[in-house]
């Protein structure tokens, strides 16, 4: 435990369009928040390219620059950002304990929690090269699925979300090949039915990806076998998307927040508010849904608002 105990008025864990937002709301109304950028400061778009969905970048813009300009706007109000990463967390009293690095200890009026969630990734090194490069691996279709404009692209996944995300594909590739590792989908019949009945889908069941293949800089195709038979082939494409599913950064948050069974953090419907009075949620921690940096902005403002008017109701 440290020596001495900082008291802050609103403390905002993660950094990314939910976090950074947050602060810019929350700096604005003289809370004088502190925000600890975490492992990856920036979130998931440090990752991406380029973003051209976001409003107000008519000519695009690539992840890591947006966010810095976020993060030099938040501190531009007054914002205090920090290296750093929160370790633990007790929300059992009136007064939100928050550990950084294991020894500073932090007393907070308010805590907005913007962690987000961590895209799963087969592990490959291949795609693991090709996924640091931006050159052609994706864990969001509908985040860079226009890059591939009638380009034949790869999915690997069985669930809903990988048929949503197969489906979104198809209205843009000329093909799409979906890889799915058993026998049969997990995804509902519903969903099922409609990747089948889309006639530029091909769906490969007992297939797994042995590597994704590519020139150094771009992915070229995908190397796949059939489990059953031992059969392997190449599949050429531009682009390897994957959908098996995202883990929500909310492990140190779980002995005192309602989660969902896959970790994701329950709010208040319509609010960023969470089971902890003076806790709330923002961005991907909490959204299983969208997934998108515009919708992270809008909770990050929500949870500052949220925070502003129980600081106000305490007063």
């Amino acid at each position: 435990m440290s020596d001495s105990i900082e008291k802050v008025k609103c403390l905002i864990i993660g950094s990314g369009p939910a976090g950074y937002t947050a602060a810019i709301y929350a700096s604005r109304a003289n809370m004088f928040p502190v925000l600890y950028q975490g492992t990856q400061p920036g979130g998931q778009l440090t990752t991406t390219n380029e973003v051209e969905n976001f409003p107000g970048n008519p000519e695009g813009i690539t992840g890591p620059q947006m966010m810095v300009n976020l993060q030099e706007q938040a501190q531009r109000f007054g914002t205090d950002v920090r290296d750093g990463w929160v370790t633990k967390v007790d929300f059992s009293g009136d007064i939100h304990k928050v550990w950084v690095n294991d020894t500073k200890e932090i007393h907070c009026e308010t805590v907005i929690i913007s962690t987000g969630a961590s895209a799963k990734y087969l592990g490959l090194e291949s795609e693991q090269h090709y996924l640091k490069m931006s050159g052609g691996v994706s864990a969001c279709a509908v985040c860079d699925g226009f890059f591939y404009r009638n380009h034949e692209v790869v999915i690997v996944g069985a669930g809903d979300s990988a048929c949503e995300e197969a489906h979104y594909l198809s209205k843009l590739c000329k093909k799409v090949t979906m890889l799915v590792r058993s026998e049969q989908f997990r995804a509902s019949r519903i969903m099922e039915e409609r990747v089948r009945k889309t006639e530029n889908i091909e769906i490969l069941l007992n297939t797994e990806t042995e590597e994704v293949l590519g020139d150094g800089q771009l992915v070229t195709g995908v190397r796949v076998k059939n489990r059953t038979s031992g059969e392997e082939k190449d599949i050429p494409a531009t682009g390897f998307f994957v959908a098996i599913g995202h883990k929500p950064n909310t492990d140190i948050f779980k002995e005192y927040l309602t989660l969902d069974e896959t970790g994701y953090i329950v709010n208040t419907p319509g609010t960023s508010k969470t089971n902890i009075k003076g806790v709330f949620v923002a961005g991907d921690a909490a959204d299983h849904v969208y997934r998108q940096a515009i919708t992270a902005a809008g909770t990050g403002c929500m949870a500052a608002l949220d925070a502003e008017r129980y600081l106000a109701s305490k007063e």
